[in-house]
Formats: structure tokens, sequence, C-alpha cells
């Protein structure tokens, strides 16, 4: 069951890898700031980094802060991690954007209350506050910024040092990314004990960074050319805010949407320049996609909980 455990961590992680290529360098993409391969060899190593380097508290957060008590044993971490996965691969495979971070707490949520296993109420709220602050945050900061970029009186910036300032940002991100988003799946490891946070996140990088590069391309193409609509100021101002928000959420032990930050600031960017940035129909899809993605979670969950604990004859399945 470890062993399973370590295989769905690391698939899980290579499918957020993939999942996360749009929100992390799809803007410089489309800009052409960066071709699409040199965009994912960019981004993977960054995220590595980030996973190996900035995740830990994160990790500690989902390993041990989500549930009361000892938690889930390796069954129901099992259980866990595989809906994880399941869900955000299917979303990969429909090209539309959605939280992993929600998916994955939802669904935490769904199996420990299926196997009798306390919620920690306190903490789901906490992030329930930091995933609705993170996108209006955002919003403003990108609006505020942007406005900054217009009046500031400085020179025009050049195309290359413009392009190289917008790959600059989305590296950030991409780092930003491995730090935020490599927890939903190896929180799991460092919560039942498998590993310790480093080796955890090292573990996971390096499934994040090989989904980005061999499954990564569809999401760049979708958020680059099919969602959004921004110039260089606007989608420099949206990247920069959006690496800055989540990383101040990763620095206190908590994790929010690297496609929802985004959303928001280029919203705000948006609204700077007297323009609708977001396409209203890949719009409609993306809030589909989170409210479905989390739903699902906590549905499946829950009932693959229910499932599990009865095979058992107990809910001490869940007990350690």
């Amino acid at each position: 069951m470890t062993a399973l455990l370590v295989v769905l961590a690391v698939a899980f992680a290579y499918s957020m890898g993939a999942h996360y290529t749009g929100a992390c360098m799809g803007m410089p993409h489309a800009l052409h700031a960066i071709s699409a391969w040199r965009a994912l060899l960019v981004m993977a190593p960054l995220a590595l980094a980030g996973a190996a380097l900035a995740s830990h508290r994160v990790e500690h957060t989902v390993g041990s802060g989500l549930l009361t008590g000892p938690g889930l044993a390796v069954p129901g971490l099992v259980i866990v991690i595989g809906v994880a996965f399941a869900l955000t691969s299917a979303f990969n495979l429909v090209r539309i954007p959605t939280s992993t971070i929600q998916i994955l707490v939802f669904t935490v949520v769904g199996v420990g209350l299926a196997t009798r296993v306390g919620v920690h109420w306190s903490t789901i709220g906490t992030l329930a506050v930091v995933w609705a602050a993170a996108p209006v945050g955002a919003a403003g900061l990108g609006y505020a910024l942007t406005r900054l970029l217009d009046r500031a009186p400085v020179p025009p910036v050049p195309g290359a040092a413009s392009a190289a300032g917008l790959v600059g940002v989305g590296a950030l991100a991409s780092f930003a990314m491995g730090g935020n988003d490599v927890a939903n799946a190896t929180g799991a490891l460092v919560g039942s004990g498998t590993f310790g946070p480093l080796t955890a996140g090292l573990i996971g990088g390096l499934g994040l960074a090989a989904g980005v590069l061999t499954w990564g391309r569809p999401l760049l193409h979708k958020v680059a050319f099919d969602i959004v609509t921004v110039d260089r100021s606007m989608a420099t101002a949206a990247q920069l805010v959006q690496a800055a928000v989540v990383l101040v959420a990763v620095a206190f032990g908590y994790f929010t949407s690297m496609n929802q930050a985004p959303v928001g600031a280029m919203s705000g960017a948006g609204v700077a320049h007297g323009r609708r940035t977001v396409h209203a129909d890949a719009l409609r899809a993306i809030l589909l996609g989170w409210l479905v993605g989390p739903g699902a979670g906590v549905a499946i969950g829950y009932l693959l909980g229910l499932l599990v604990a009865a095979g058992a004859g107990s809910p001490a399945l869940a007990a350690r």
C-alpha cells in the first residue's frame, strides 16, 4: 500500500505539472516572448526547485493539518491521492483549468467524513478565506500595478527587454507553482511518515517537471490562445501579482489556486486598460471546472471511503 501511495503521488504530481503550464507560461508564450518548447524547458527545473525548497510548510499543512487526531492511514490516503489524480487528469484531457488544491482538500474532507475521522474545520475555513481572498486581492493588485506601469515616467522598454521581463515573471510563477502545488501530492507522504518534507518535495518536483515536459503543451496552448487576451504590460503585471500572491500564501503554510490568482490579476489588469481580458466562453468553462472539481472530489472521496470502511468491517481503517 505504501508503494502504491508513492506511485500515485508521483503520478498526481506529473498530472499537475502538465495542468499548470498555462498558468505559469501561457502569457509569455501568447505574446511571443518565448516559444512553447523553451517555455516548458524554463518552467520544468524551476517547478522542481520550488517543490524541493519552498513546499515544506505547505506539506505539513496538507499532511497533518486537514484532519484531526492521527488522520488517515495509508489506505485512506491512497483513495485521496487516487481520486485527485484521476480528476486532475480528466480536466487535463478536456483542457479546462481547475483548482487541484480544492480538489485535493475536498477529497480529504469526503474520505475523512466517510471514515469518521474528524475534519480540522478551522484549517479548512482558513483555506477557504485564502481561496476567496486571493483572486480578489490579485484583481486589485493587477489593476494597481498596471496603472502604475502606465503612469511610470520611463522610456518605452525595448522589445527584447520587455520579452525578457515577461519570461522572468513567468519563471517566478513556475517556482511559486512548485512550492504551492506539490504538497497536493506529497503532503500524504509527509503525513504518513513515508518521507520527510525535503525528500517528498524533491520526488514530487521530479513528477511536476516530467509532467511539464511531456504533457504540458495542450494546457499551455489553451491558456495562451483560447482564454486570455492581454498586452505585455498587462501580462507582466498579472503574472507578477500571481506569483507574489501565491508565494505569500506559501510562506504562511497555506496554498491557493494557481489558476484563480492569475484570472483575478488579468481581470484587474484588463479593467485598468478598459478591456475584457478573459474570454467569456472560456471563463464559463473555468468557473464550471472550479465547481465540478471540488464537488466531485468530496462526493467520490466520501463514497469510496464508505466502501473501504465497510469492506474493512470498521471505520477504524482510517486510524494509524
